[in-house]
Order: structure tokens, then sequence, then C-alpha cells
């Protein structure tokens, strides 16, 4: 497989080797999309997004790959525990992956996090559904 991919599943794997307040089966895929009636249960999805290449010597390059986990699950509006729980859980997940090396992947290092939507307002009002976004990005040097 790929550079991406490779960093992709190492970080599925990280994740499910992990423990955070709610139980996390995290899934590498292509398209993150979930069945909506799928989404009684927490879904963890796991996607590689984007590269960025740049010159690091005459003959070698540093490969920045962004990351996406997206968290989502159908939720009762009224239960402000719940939804209070699921930003806990992306905020978990981001500490987590904050400053850690890849278990599967050690020649990757980690270069940032951004947690972006913190929430989807749009899926919330339209789906009832929890949708949040944690992009981490790791540098490979080849």
């Amino acid at each position: 497989m790929g550079t991406i991919s490779d960093i992709a599943d190492a970080v599925a794997a990280s994740l499910n080797n992990a423990t955070f307040s709610q139980p996390v089966t995290a899934q590498r895929k292509y398209l993150p999309a979930v069945d909506l009636a799928e989404l009684s249960a927490l879904h963890v999805t796991v996607v590689p997004r984007t590269v960025n290449i740049t010159t690091a010597t005459r003959d070698s390059s540093y490969f920045d790959c962004v990351i996406d986990v997206g968290i989502q699950k159908k939720v009762d509006l009224d239960e402000m525990s719940e939804l209070d729980a699921l930003v806990n859980l992306a905020e978990e997940i981001a500490d987590h992956l904050r400053m850690r090396a890849l278990d599967s992947y050690p020649g990757a290092a980690w270069l940032s996090i951004t947690h972006e939507p913190i929430f989807s307002p749009e899926h919330l009002d339209q789906e009832r559904a929890f949708t949040s976004v944690v992009s981490a990005t790791y540098r490979v040097r080849r």
C-alpha cells in the first residue's frame, strides 16, 4: 500500500488499542459515509485525506499526511449528557494521537491536530446525528 494508507491503518490500530471513556472500534475506510440506520451505534472512521510533499534535501522529500478520524452517532438532542460525552470522546481521541508515535508505523512523526468541526450543526439539525472530525497530520521523510 501507499504511505498515507499505511499511516491511516496505523492510526486505526492505535485507536483500537487504546482505552477511552466509551468503547471505540475504529475502521479505516475511503468513504466515511455511514447509513443513518447504522448510527444507533457509535462509529469511528479513519480516512486518509491529503498529502503535501515538500523538499527535505536534494534527494528526499517530506510527505505530510493528513488523516481524518470521524466520530458519528445518532443522538437525542435533548440529552446534553450524551452530546457532551461525544464531544469529550473526540477530545480524548485527539489527546491520544497528540505527540504519539504510531506503533505500527514508527517512521511517521506526529506534526499537528485540528478538530474541525467539533460537531456538525447541519448533521444534528437534519439527521439528529452527531458528527465530529479530528484530523491528525504525520510527516514521513523518503
